[in-house]
């Protein structure tokens, strides 16, 4: 299986390229592998990747409108009946442009994309993985809640927040002054904000699951609204930034397969990479571009063709 090391070496020993011009291997050698993922799945690749980890300060890191363009300029002259395989790892962003970009693959492609999480896939990230029919998890790789935030704060925090307010206010008068300087900290209208983004995103991601991920199905709006209120669970999952992983997903209810076992699935020769040498190989390859480039977010086809976003220090 390629790891850091065979990649490095693979970007070293990969001719006419000195310091400066360096970036343009690391380009070879990720668009090699994301050529012969295609070529042992027989279907279309477009990875999405965010440099959100060795990038923290990026702006525009996270899902935005923009990101419409790298999927349009990735999507244009393949062989949509192929059907879609996209690589996700990014933190999340908005829902909008979340919702949008849905909107088009399932225009580009129908409902024939199958999410693949090689690491994280988190907030958004999960809403675009719960727009497929099917989600390829590793054994560490994890989605995340889906509770929306504005302003940097949980929409559920600040609802859960003014609910226990006017519970306290109401059992304790004395509590009032209290509690008047918390709420009195949001701007007017901001619980509305809260509520309604609350709304969108549930409603968003259980219509996906709905009709995409469980189509056809008797159970199919239960089973999807089961799922969002796990994704959604406040309390459960404490914090923004929970990790779920593989087994949690399976036993909420998400179509999702490990990775691993479809390697084990598969008749090949010996010498031949499987689907899980691939992916994390393509992962591998994406991450040391990021991590090594000014790039902090590339939205690649297997034919290589890509939208790179660059910052102006590596």
């Amino acid at each position: 299986m390629p790891n850091w090391g065979q990649i490095l070496e693979e970007i070293n020993n990969t001719t006419g390229y000195g310091y400066g011009i360096a970036k343009s291997a690391t380009d070879i050698v990720r668009r090699k592998y994301l050529a012969s993922l295609h070529q042992h799945t027989k279907r279309n690749i477009i990875a999405y990747y965010s440099g959100f980890l060795s990038k923290p300060n990026a702006s525009l890191s996270d899902i935005n409108d923009e990101d419409k363009n790298g999927f349009m300029a990735a999507i244009h002259n393949l062989d949509r009946s192929l059907g879609l395989d996209l690589i996700i790892h990014t933190p999340g962003g908005s829902i909008a442009a979340t919702q949008s970009i849905v909107n088009y693959l399932h225009q580009m492609f129908g409902h024939n994309i199958r999410a693949f999480v090689p690491q994280i896939a988190m907030s958004a990230g999960t809403m675009l993985a719960c727009s497929c029919e099917k989600i390829i998890m590793t054994k560490h790789s994890n989605l995340g809640p889906i509770d929306p935030h504005l302003d940097g704060m949980p929409a559920y925090g600040v609802k859960h927040e003014f609910e226990r307010a006017c519970r306290e206010v109401e059992e304790h008068s004395s509590k009032i002054d209290i509690w008047a300087q918390i709420i009195g900290q949001y701007r007017p209208a901001f619980l509305s904000q809260c509520e309604n983004a609350i709304e969108w995103s549930n409603m968003f991601v259980t219509e996906q699951l709905t009709n995409v991920m469980f189509a056809g199905q008797d159970d199919a709006t239960e089973k999807a609204e089961h799922i969002v209120d796990k994704l959604t669970d406040f309390s459960g999952n404490k914090t923004h930034e929970r990790h779920i992983h593989y087994e949690e997903c399976k036993e909420m209810g998400l179509n999702v397969d490990l990775l691993e076992d479809m390697d084990k699935q598969e008749s090949r020769n010996a010498q031949e990479l499987g689907i899980q040498d691939l992916v994390v190989t393509v992962h591998h390859c994406f991450m040391h571009t990021l991590m090594n480039t000014p790039a902090y977010k590339i939205i690649e086809n297997h034919n290589g063709i890509a939208m790179v976003k660059n910052t102006n220090v590596v």
